[in-house]
């Protein structure tokens, strides 16, 4: 029986559609490769939404939730995690960069202002017909991040 890949930018819709916030649902659609479910992953991102606690002034919720995936997947640490901080952070920031490529910005303020669409820069956001726009972002974080991971497994 040939296994149909997990299409993790559809469940993180789905997550959102179901009232997650953005950053519970880029995190808990990579639950299965952090080991945790994707309720303890709801969990740990539960305040970084609408720009940690709603306040729309920080980070994208989105690209909060796939920092965090990216620190889950690297959960061997030290007293200090010199060396752990030193494979996370690099990819964090190709992370970030990559949105802001994308959108322009990464706060979620200026991200609600400047209320980007679905684009060629977005193609799961259009394949998916997403078209709110805090879902755009969400399945452009998944996408983005997927991208890295796979990019890192060659």
């Amino acid at each position: 029986m040939e296994m149909i890949p997990m299409d993790r930018c559809a469940m993180a819709y789905q997550y959102r559609k179901e009232g997650y916030n953005c950053a519970q649902a880029v995190a808990a659609s990579f639950a299965d490769l952090t080991g945790l479910t994707p309720e303890a992953m709801m969990a740990a991102a539960k305040g970084f939404g609408g720009g940690v606690g709603g306040s729309f002034q920080e980070l994208c919720g989105a690209v909060s939730g796939a920092v965090l995936v990216l620190g889950m997947l690297d959960p061997d640490v030290t007293e200090t995690d010199r060396a752990g901080r030193k494979r996370v952070y690099p990819k964090a920031k190709a992370l970030r960069d990559r949105f802001e490529e994308t959108f322009g910005h990464i706060h979620c303020g200026d991200l609600r202002a400047a209320r980007p669409g679905a684009t060629d820069k977005t193609p799961a956001a259009v394949r998916l017909g997403v078209t709110a726009h805090c879902d755009i972002m969400v399945v452009t974080a998944v996408e983005l991040l997927e991208a890295l991971l796979n990019e890192e497994a060659d």
